[in-house]
């Protein structure tokens, strides 16, 4: 009896599964954001089938040109022209902002609604609507300490002081920089006040990174370092942009993960399009790491 369940078994194992992965039809991707004091600024592309090869030639390929997109805040109306920037990588990044060069233009403000309208090429249009929020919830000041039990002595954990205001419903997402280094998010970087609610507290944050780049020091993730001079920006935001970040997020780090639960990402693109439209009111504080 043993021996036939273990034929049973083994043979049971042999079975060939084959599965048929439907290609997906590309869809457009929005990354929209407007922040106070500064112009809004889109980037458009298409998404990429779950199982293509992906190169820097086939991404600049995603972009998405000639686009007629708007910006109001009920009263202006802004046109947005496409621009094209270079990285440090040398990878070419096409994006639609004002232009700096013409009188009128919106800039972000607090307690504002902007509304986007995107018509692309082939005419098909998308729409969305984003919030700057108060400067409600505040980053009171920034300080470091020596990274503990580590045996890089260079490395710091950065910790701020936060005061929230009562009433439920103050979200925010915060940004890092390094030196003259561009802003980058850590793995969490959304968060509401269900435990914070008009508190004032003290929290160790960490350092954003760049989830683009695949490193063998993962280790180093996370810290500042001596020498550092570090920038933290602290973003108020409306509740469909942190149910995006929040589920992006989730998503981002469920990925390879065979025991992950499921997640819908909570964009606010009409039209089936993908992305966000996110409002930032954002504030900045700096301090310097002594060497």
């Amino acid at each position: 009896m043993v021996c036939l369940c273990a034929a049973i078994t083994a043979t049971g194992c042999e079975k060939n599964i084959n599965l048929n992965l439907n290609k997906q039809a590309p869809v457009l991707v929005v990354d929209a954001q407007i922040e106070n004091g500064k112009a809004p600024v889109v980037v458009l592309s298409t998404s990429l089938d779950y199982f293509s090869s992906i190169s820097p030639q086939q991404l600049e390929q995603t972009f998405v040109h000639n686009a007629k997109i708007t910006v109001s805040d009920g009263s202006t109306t802004t046109q947005l022209e496409e621009f094209s920037e270079t990285d440090s990588a040398g990878f070419k990044i096409y994006l639609y902002t004002s232009n700096p060069g013409l009188p009128g233009n919106i800039k972000g403000a607090f307690n504002t609604k902007y509304h986007l309208d995107i018509t692309t090429e082939g005419g098909d249009t998308y729409s969305a609507t984003t919030t700057i929020p108060a400067l409600a919830k505040t980053l009171d000041s920034l300080w470091w300490k020596p990274a503990p039990d580590n045996p890089d002595t260079t490395r710091c954990v950065m910790f701020g002081l936060f005061t929230d205001p009562k009433g439920y419903g103050n979200y925010i997402r915060y940004f890092t920089r390094v030196n003259s280094g561009p802003f980058l998010t850590a793995a969490n970087s959304a968060f509401d006040d269900e435990f914070t609610d008009g508190s004032t507290y003290s929290l160790q944050f960490d350092m954003g990174h760049d989830k683009g780049i695949i490193t063998d020091n993962n280790d180093d993730i996370g810290f500042a370092h001596r020498g550092d001079t570090v920038t933290v920006k602290f973003c108020n935001i409306d509740k469909a942009t942190y149910d995006f970040w929040r589920t992006w997020e989730f998503a981002y780090q469920s990925t390879n993960n065979p025991f992950s639960s499921p997640v819908v990402v909570q964009g606010n693109i009409s039209n089936g399009a993908l992305g966000a439209f996110s409002g930032y009111a954002a504030e900045y504080k700096t301090i310097i790491i002594p060497n």
